[in-house]
């Protein structure tokens, strides 16, 4: 048997479950640094995936508990798309990725895990980094700690 060793996993199995809407939640707690927050807009919000693909995942999402594109207002949709392009800038400055997926799953058949609050991932992308334990064993080894990503990453926010 193979063992993958991942000890900062044991904060989140550990956690108490709230229920609600960790996309509503997480930005009214006040505690960026520990929800591994990196950016407020005024509508929006940028914010590491916890579960990340890769280093550097992130999200940017609405303050505004919505499910679908049509319910964001103008002021909101454009904010959040400046704020997509704003966290490919600060990924690409800090990480060099070599590439990028970008993109909304809307509904729970198109793979969103929290179908009812809208948020577009940003997923860097380096030449490689799907190696034989994604295609052997069905398992992604994700090479940084978020807390040492966040830091990298808020270091050079504006």
């Amino acid at each position: 048997m193979e063992y993958l060793w991942a000890p900062w996993r044991i904060e989140y199995i550990l956690q108490a479950q709230t229920g609600g809407c960790i996309l509503c939640q997480k930005p009214k707690e006040k505690d960026d640094e520990a929800n591994f927050l990196l950016a407020r807009g005024r509508n929006n919000f940028i914010i590491l995936n916890v579960f990340p693909y890769n280093p550097g995942h992130l999200m940017v999402a609405p303050y505004r508990h919505i499910a679908h594109l049509d319910e964001l207002t103008d002021e909101e949709l454009f904010e959040h798309f400046d704020m997509v392009r704003k966290s490919v800038k600060l990924v690409t400055e800090v990480l060099k990725p070599t590439g990028f997926n970008i993109g909304l799953n809307l509904g729970k058949t198109a793979g969103a895990g929290i179908e009812d609050h809208i948020h577009t991932h940003i997923v860097p992308r380096w030449q490689g980094d799907t190696s034989f334990m994604s295609v052997v064993s069905n398992t992604k080894v994700v090479p940084e700690a978020l807390k040492e990503t966040y830091q990298k990453l808020k270091s050079k926010i504006d």
